[in-house]
């Protein structure tokens, strides 16, 4: 099996023919898939100069209102000490603004620009594009289903207490 590195380096569309023992294991299905799936986000987006984690904080930004740092990154995943390179680079491309907190002067709150939403509308078009491409296999119906069962298996992942000591 080739390292993460090493996959990195594999064609997208290479096959990799799965004994069975392993084909039946969600885990490693759910891994070959997000390897290809982030392969896939990550090119795409990078056709129009746009990364990933800069339609994380517009959608954030547009769903949630303006906010600080720790805010985006706490609804986003982005560590907090990435956030401020990814606000960087929203913020030169005027996508996003930083004002001072006025309950805080410390502290900054980011606020998405009218030109951030109209990029985000066309990242939600080049995204539903590279979606249909992903699940392309699949029926309508039998998408839905799959983005819910994802979905549910992440909330109750992500809402458990871990179990390590």
């Amino acid at each position: 099996m080739p390292s993460r590195a090493e996959a990195a380096d594999m064609p997208a569309a290479s096959v990799i023919e799965l004994p069975d023992r392993l084909r039946r294991r969600a885990s490693r299905l759910l891994s070959q898939l997000s390897t290809r799936s982030d392969r896939l986000i990550t090119d795409g987006l990078a056709q129009v100069d746009a990364r990933k984690w800069h339609y994380a904080v517009l959608a954030s930004l547009e769903e949630y209102g303006p906010g600080s740092q720790a805010m985006l990154s706490r609804h986003t995943g982005i560590y907090r000490s990435d956030m401020v390179g990814v606000l960087n680079e929203l913020a030169e491309r005027g996508f996003v603004e930083r004002t001072p907190d006025p309950g805080d002067r410390r502290r900054n709150v980011i606020t998405i620009t009218a030109p951030g939403r109209r990029h985000l509308r066309r990242l939600d078009k080049v995204l539903d594009d590279l979606h249909e491409e992903l699940l392309a296999p699949l029926l309508p119906a039998e998408r839905d289903q799959f983005v819910r069962t994802l979905s549910r298996l992440l909330d109750h992942h992500t809402q458990q207490p871990s179990s390590a000591p």
